[in-house]
């Protein structure tokens, strides 16, 4: 069961951390990024295409990520 967790806790780091590195980045400064974050946490900007698809990869790997962290730490014990 461990061995399982393992393998999802490498493929979830690696999707996770390539995911981010692949995302667009924010270059307008601190203002529009508190605003932009707004904007995305009451659903008026939607990503679209490629952002939108890596957003969801990146939520979803780090869910797994987190999940499998947390089972195998009550494994572990």
């Amino acid at each position: 069961m461990t061995t399982v967790l393992l393998v999802f806790m490498v493929i979830s780091s690696i999707t996770l951390i390539g995911s981010v590195l692949l995302q667009e980045g924010s270059s307008a400064g601190m203002g529009s990024a508190i605003s932009g974050g707004a904007e995305g946490l009451f659903g008026k900007k939607k990503a679209h295409g490629m952002q939108g698809l890596l957003n969801k990869i990146t939520l979803v790997s780090a869910v797994v990520f987190f999940i499998s962290i947390f089972v195998f730490n009550l494994l572990a014990k």
